[in-house]
């Protein structure tokens, strides 16, 4: 195999420039104690999505583009894990606003720009999890169920389409790589009725790679180094430097130790903080 760190991919100045203002404006008011997140997502998305009715009397509009416009306040909205019987109202309320945003964000003409969008999420994280390391990566369309259950370690990178249901917790140890369209869970429904529900925290080990429709299942333990292969589903703990593949996920193979794997010159990742 080939060794092939990231490259850097240059933007045009004025749009670098635009952006960086842009999101500069963002984090001063989120970093704010009296900012009304709420106004702050409906005025970020009104001006994405429809800037022209920004200063308009919603009276005036045809009640089709009055109902699109209330969509850009989440005072407006409800999401799926409000009608859990066991989120915390008191700490879902801050997050709300800001985990609206970054999911309309990435459904907007804004949402599949890397640099753009990967900066925009770092910016909103520290204040959705309970904890957020250093360089976190999200790609667009990343789900949470309540966002306030998650802690991230330092370098974390969380591809396309990924579900983290942080129901019960979820911990996401330094330098862990979720690919594409994975799953982790940390809540489940007993065979005999939906509405018992269980909810144990899932622990992801540093360095821990899931790679590509790969799901984790709630009460699940990846010691740090472990690896789960594509589609694979991880039903049970698995031990440090193990890959694990198939369903249920069992350990098929092991990484080889430390000191005989290749020693690669560390690199520089083009979208990590400046």
């Amino acid at each position: 195999m080939a060794f092939l760190p990231l490259r850097e991919v240059p933007l045009p100045p004025a749009a670098a420039g635009t952006y960086h203002h842009w999101l500069g404006t963002i984090a001063e008011a989120l970093a704010d104690e009296h900012c009304n997140r709420a106004e702050l997502c409906r005025a970020l998305l009104t001006d994405i999505y429809y800037p022209q009715y920004r200063n308009t009397d919603p009276a005036e509009l045809p009640e089709a583009t009055r109902v699109a416009l209330l969509q850009l306040d989440p005072r407006n909205i409800t999401v799926e894990p409000e009608y859990y019987a066991d989120i915390d109202p008191a700490r879902y309320a801050p997050v709300k606003p800001l985990l609206w945003l970054w999911e309309m964000f990435d459904k907007s003409v804004l949402g599949e720009n890397v640099d753009l969008g990967v900066r925009f999420r770092r910016i909103l994280a520290p204040h959705i999890f309970r904890r957020c390391g250093r360089n976190f990566k999200a790609f667009h369309q990343v789900k949470f169920s309540f966002g306030y259950n998650l802690e991230v370690g330092d370098d974390v990178v969380i591809h396309r389409h990924v579900l983290l249901d942080d129901r019960g917790g979820i911990r996401l140890g330094n330098g862990v790589s979720i690919a594409d369209y994975a799953n982790v869970y940390s809540h489940t429904h007993a065979l005999h009725d939906g509405r018992d529900v269980d909810t144990p925290a899932v622990v992801i080990g540093n360095g821990v790679r899931i790679t590509y429709h790969a799901t984790v299942l709630a009460g699940v333990h990846m010691a740090d180094d472990a690896m789960l292969g594509a589609l694979a589903v991880a039903t049970r703990d698995i031990a440090s430097g193990q890959v694990a593949l198939g369903i249920p996920a069992q350990p098929r193979l092991n990484k080889p130790p430390p000191e005989e794997r290749p020693s690669f010159p560390r690199t520089r990742d083009p979208l990590a903080d400046q």
